[in-house]
């Protein structure tokens, strides 16, 4: 009898587990949604419609999950994200594709405002000796495309008015001369694609997004950029880092407006004053950017910092606000820059990893909100993995860990691996937490080089070149000396 009573025992002790294997992996996935929205906290201020149904918190869980399933429609990824909600117990969602699009898109700018804010701030709180690179907060930013389905409410909103009658089309025309037209008879070209301009400012220590703007494909990203340096904060000691299409004494004045400096690369499409030596032939210095405009309209100059560096193979030209050298080095601007190159690879992880090169909504406002949620949901699941990884490193007392080695497609096997098996048995060592705190990219010596065999040469695109530089006139030095004098009084 006792055997019988101890293995009954066992058996209630084991099925106990089992229970509780069963319940681990949805409570883990559900524990970090919370960590992200907790209740009554993050839209407490805002209003919604009182006819609702669903609370914020939900349906933006809900927005999450949509956007990290990985079908190829958008109606079957909301199937998936209501299955994944109701498995969790959660009730106040939506329950119909229409009703969830339509909150989305009716609350678009509330629902972005509150989860960017969110991502910025727990980004600070997780992110410990990597939010700070020496005394920079490191932002750059970039912009690239996405291709919309070619439907007349996404062809009106996106395409742009003007396509083939630009700067760039006729510099490739005329490069052409008469092939491109002998081509064209025997295949004219196709109607322009719809595109969805994206703008993003992109942590460069944490390597998550910071915040972004969408736009048509004709949209301008130095306007998006200035529109986000005016109504988003900043850190203090922010260091902006931009290529050479960010350019143009209104954004410089915009950034150091908002109270940061900035580090751009810079060629022929650049002129610069120079007031003493010849700054290009000494290999840098200090030079004014001044356009004749701004001058005869009493705007102020730009002091800035021009350099010559070396990235690679490659010769450049780096301009800076921060005028002293020992503030910012050359090996610190050749770093800066090098990481500025991440937000490449963070557009590659949207397009092919979150499989957004292709959109799927073919209403335009629909398609904004998808794309809006496509990139909230990356930055939030890169978030959820840094926290993991920092916390096991920390535990474990290893501090060789960097947020380069975070690997964004296996934080995604993970989160989906997860939503499939939230009810089903889950070892104790291979639970969300453990596989986020493991989401790192494979480390080992390349024995060939990856580079490409075949590079296609664009011919319409132009070499960058070097700065344009002169000396002041006399008229130009008379003017900065009254200038200066009305400064310094």
């Amino acid at each position: 009898m006792s055997r019988r009573r101890r293995s009954k025992g066992s058996r209630r002790v084991w099925k106990q587990r089992r229970q509780l294997a069963r319940c681990r992996n949805k409570a883990h996935f559900a524990e970090l949604l919370r960590w992200f929205l907790p209740e009554g906290e993050l839209f407490s201020k805002d209003e919604f419609h009182g006819n609702t149904r669903w609370k914020p918190e939900q349906l933006a869980a809900q927005g999450l999950i949509w956007s990290w399933q990985e079908t190829k429609h958008v109606t079957d990824a909301f199937d998936h994200s209501r299955e994944i909600c109701e498995e969790l117990g959660w009730k106040q969602t939506t329950m119909t594709y229409t009703s969830f699009m339509n909150a989305l898109d009716r609350y678009d700018n509330v629902w972005m405002r509150r989860l960017r804010k969110r991502c910025q701030t727990l980004a600070q709180e997780v992110g410990g000796r990597f939010f700070r690179t020496g005394d920079w907060v490191l932002i750059g930013f970039d912009g690239s495309r996405a291709t919309a389905p070619r439907t007349v409410s996404n062809e009106r909103a996106f395409c742009a008015p003007n396509y083939g009658h630009g700067k760039r089309a006729k510099y490739g025309k005329k490069k052409s001369k008469g092939l491109r037209r002998k081509r064209n008879k025997q295949h004219p070209p196709h109607p322009q694609a719809p595109q969805a301009w994206i703008t993003m400012m992109w942590h460069m220590g944490l390597r998550l997004p910071w915040t972004w703007r969408l736009g048509p494909s004709h949209a301008s990203e130095r306007d998006h950029v200035k529109e986000m340096l005016a109504t988003e904060e900043f850190p203090e000691n922010t260091l902006f880092c931009g290529d050479a299409g960010f350019t143009g004494y209104p954004l410089w004045h915009a950034i150091r407006e908002a109270g940061g400096d900035f580090v751009v690369r810079v060629g022929s499409n650049v002129n610069l004053l120079s007031e003493h030596a010849d700054v290009k032939k000494l290999g840098g210095g200090n030079v004014l950017c001044w356009p004749k405009g701004k001058r005869e309209a009493g705007e102020p100059p730009l002091r800035l910092r021009l350099v010559r560096v070396q990235v690679g193979k490659t010769k450049m030209w780096m301009l800076t606000s921060v005028l002293d050298p020992r503030q910012l080095t050359r090996k610190q601007l050749v770093r800066v820059y090098k990481m500025r190159w991440g937000i490449e690879l963070e557009f590659r992880g949207l397009k092919q990893t979150i499989d957004k090169h292709q959109l799927r909504c073919r209403n335009s406002d629909r398609l904004l909100v998808e794309l809006n949620w496509s990139l909230c949901g990356m930055a939030v699941a890169e978030l959820l993995a840094l926290r993991e990884q920092i916390a096991a490193g920390r535990e474990e007392k290893q501090h060789n860990y960097e947020p380069q080695d975070r690997s964004l497609a296996n934080t995604m096997r993970a989160l989906r691996r997860s939503m499939r098996n939230l009810t089903k048995y889950c070892d104790q060592q291979e639970n969300l937490w453990q596989e986020l705190s493991q989401a790192k990219v494979q480390r080992y010596k390349n024995r060939t080089d990856k580079r490409a065999r075949y590079r296609p040469a664009n011919p319409d695109k132009k070499p960058l070149g070097e700065p344009r530089v002169r000396k002041l006139n006399v008229n130009e030095r008379e003017t900065l000396r009254i200038h200066d004098h009305r400064v310094a009084a």
